[in-house]
């Protein structure tokens, strides 16, 4: 990738490895926790929301090609359950490992070309500037790929009922009469049968019928 604009130690996902130098073996440990940006999570599934508590441990290694990030973030991500579309809320750790390359320079510090001859090595690199790295699309990355594509409250959760909508959790004795279609077509006969058979018992022959019954009399 190009450089980097400016990035601003103010930001908490911005750090500083002024105190490793270029010292390879040179290590240091930090913890921090910071907001979480925007975006941390799979949208519309599950995340970490914006302005939530991470906790970030980091270990800096100074290498020859740059400074070697490896760390772990914690944080609790919320969503909604592919089954029974309750909320839920699951502990997130997410690990990552990071180079932040050094860009070439003058002994004055001063960028004077353009890190690497390939365009394609340089989308997949990241770099340090001034001594600093943003550690945000990393972070972004390692917590996407922790979070589950198919959350769910518990791992037996039942889901809904198919026919009405009703959480099975909360009645697990929940059914329905099944009716066999195949059936439906008697039941309607056997229907109009009972019908015409109580007409027949309160005397509603018809009239032609109870004529002919008073003629033979």
């Amino acid at each position: 990738m190009a450089l980097n604009a400016r990035l601003d130690h103010r930001n908490p996902l911005v750090f500083d490895t002024h105190e490793l130098g270029r010292r390879p073996g040179a290590q240091q440990r930090l913890t921090r926790t910071v907001d979480a940006p925007t975006d941390l999570g799979i949208k519309g599934v599950i995340g970490v929301p914006e302005g939530a508590p991470v906790e970030l441990e980091l270990r800096l290694e100074s290498v020859m090609e740059g400074v070697l990030v490896t760390g772990t973030a914690r944080a609790t991500a919320e969503g909604e359950c592919v089954r029974c579309l309750e909320p839920l809320e699951q502990a997130l750790e997410a690990e990552f490992q990071e180079m932040f390359s050094y860009p070439d320079a003058d002994d004055r510090g001063r960028v004077i070309a353009e890190p690497g001859d390939d365009a394609e090595d340089d989308e997949d690199r990241l770099f340090l500037e001034d001594g600093l790295f943003d550690l945000e699309s990393v972070l972004r990355d390692a917590v996407v790929l922790a979070l589950p594509m198919q959350p769910v409250c518990r791992e037996d959760c039942p889901g809904l009922c198919a026919e009405c909508g009703a959480r099975l959790a909360d009645d697990p004795d929940h059914h329905h009469d099944a009716v066999d279609i195949r059936w439906a077509a008697l039941q309607g006969l056997a229907g109009t049968m009972k019908d015409g058979e109580k007409d027949e018992m309160s005397g509603g022959a018809p009239q032609s019928a109870r004529a002919d019954e008073k003629q033979e009399k």
